[in-house]
């Protein structure tokens, strides 16, 4: 299975987290937090490629946080070998 993210999704934390829940089908009790999505991504038990939009790196909403979720994501995506993340470029780049 694959899943692309839309960047225009990551307007805030609160906003971010929520979307990742539904986008991604997470259980009722994430906790809508880094550490809870290191945790859910870790336990995803089929194949799937989530296609993360590198922009929420410099995102004016999030700022620093968007950095450290991308590596949220890199992290799960190496303990996970049912997980594959891929970067997508903004357009232009």
């Amino acid at each position: 299975m694959e899943i692309v993210l839309d960047e225009k999704r990551f307007k805030g934390r609160s906003r971010a987290h929520a979307y990742l829940k539904e986008k991604l089908n997470f259980p009722d009790y994430y906790g809508k937090n880094l550490d809870a999505l290191y945790d859910c991504l870790g336990e995803i038990m089929e194949e799937t490629v989530i296609v993360v939009p590198r922009i929420i790196r410099n995102n004016e909403y999030l700022g620093d946080y968007g950095q450290t979720m991308l590596q949220v994501f890199r992290d799960a995506a190496e303990e996970n070998p049912m997980l594959t993340v891929r970067f997508k470029e903004p357009p232009g780049k």
